[in-house]
């Protein structure tokens, strides 16, 4: 409507005068404007394909937890400390977006991060002590913060008015990697040994030289350079960040008992691990399908009613699994990966949807809550299971998880 309005103010100007430097302008406005408004599927896949690989790298933890607690003789709680440390630095998720938002730095923070990441996550094996192990595990933390706030930014430029289904392509390149990370680092360490296995980290740094070769050009010309501050940013997004934050709390529970406890209740209802592992790789495979239909159906259906159906279906299948026995309970589990991880990428687009000043300090400020709500909810969650069992810990999850219901129906989007 909008690009109607102009073309028909450029018409009136020419029957009156001649072509000049105003009309030409407006003219390469609109051509602009109608540009950004593609769904750049190249690039968007390109950042995508970088997800994939910085995450391969940071699921490299938990396959090689085993050999570093022999190297190092640790025990399990300093084994368990060093996952923490690792999200540690999710906290400064906001400073660091309103830095990518002030400086103009997104693309670059984008195309460095992977080989950032990938240095110190390839070196754990090589870590002498206990204590340089807690430094590299921390680098390659803030490193991870450094890519995942400002990457959705720039998925958002480049899905032009398709951003649910950009976030949707995003997204499944992160939870691809859960899947092939682990199997990948293990193949490595065969191959390559303990010694030599920092080796890996070519993958990363071909990967930055990829993105600086495609994403330089474009990005140069929409890079965003203002001068902004978190209060600003806070205010720009909070009708909707408010009740985010309120989905988010009730959606952890049900994503901390599905994505943590899910291999040890299934180990313990079965007595087989394989089991368990079987049933977390069926669940996390859904999970791609999820994030990858979600998004895309949000575009053409509303981001609200999509989210409505995956936070009513999400709970209900939680249950079904937890009484559930043979086909059922696994048709159960396919259901609730599908509908538990579809949530982030419809709720990522409507960030940037109303982030039109800072949108990678916006973000930043989701991740945190993110982060903060889901650490909590983890916690919590093993508390529950530790008093009450771990079908209790499910049931608990699942009835927490209907509480997303009314502040969705307070998002005001």
């Amino acid at each position: 409507m909008i690009y109607q309005l102009f073309f028909k103010i450029v018409n009136c100007l020419k029957k009156d005068v001649r072509p000049n430097l105003f009309t030409f302008s407006i003219k390469f406005a609109i051509d602009v404007g109608m540009k950004l408004q593609k769904f750049q599927t190249g690039r968007v896949v390109l950042v995508a394909f970088s997800h994939f690989i910085h995450d391969v790298y940071t699921s490299f933890l938990a396959p090689l937890l085993p050999l570093i607690i022999e190297k190092l003789s640790l025990t399990l709680s300093q084994a368990g400390l060093l996952s923490t440390v690792m999200q540690m630095p999710a906290l400064l998720n906001p400073f660091i977006g309103l830095f990518a938002d002030n400086k103009g730095l997104a693309r670059w923070l984008v195309i460095l991060a992977p080989t950032l990441t990938a240095i110190p996550m390839s070196l754990i094996l090589n870590a002498s002590s206990y204590w340089l192990l807690l430094v590299l595990l921390f680098l390659s933390g803030f490193s991870v913060a450094l890519y995942h706030v400002p990457s959705p930014v720039l998925i958002a430029k480049y899905s032009g008015n398709k951003k649910g289904r950009g976030m949707s392509i995003f997204m499944a390149g992160g939870e691809s990697a859960r899947a092939v990370g682990p199997m990948f680092a293990v193949a490595a360490v065969s191959f390559l040994g303990e010694n030599h296995f920092y080796i890996v980290m070519g993958f990363a740094v071909l990967t930055s030289i990829l993105l600086y070769f495609t994403l330089e050009k474009e990005e140069q010309k929409t890079r965003i350079q203002r001068k902004g501050s978190l209060k600003a940013s806070y205010h720009e997004i909070k009708h909707v960040l408010i009740p985010l934050s309120g989905i988010l709390l009730a959606r952890s529970f049900m994503h901390a008992s599905m994505g943590v406890f899910l291999t040890v209740f299934v180990e313990r209802q079965t007595g087989s691990l394989w089991y368990g592992g079987a049933a977390l790789a069926l669940y996390e495979a859904f999970g791609v399908a999820g994030v990858l239909s979600a998004g895309t159906l949000s575009d053409w259906l509303g981001r609200q009613r999509v989210l409505f159906w995956v936070l009513m279906v999400a709970p209900v299948a939680i249950l079904i699994f937890v009484f559930s026995t043979g086909l059922l309970k696994i048709l159960m589990l396919v259901i609730t990966g599908f509908a538990v991880l579809s949530t982030t990428p419809v709720m990522l687009a409507i960030i940037q949807e109303n982030a039109k000043d800072n949108p990678s300090a916006a973000n930043g400020l989701f991740m945190m809550i993110s982060f903060a709500v889901r650490s909590m909810a983890v916690f919590l969650a093993g508390i529950i299971g530790d008093l009450a069992g771990l079908e209790n810990m499910f049931i608990v999850s699942a009835v927490i998880g209907f509480f997303a219901i009314p502040f969705l129906l307070k998002l005001d989007h």
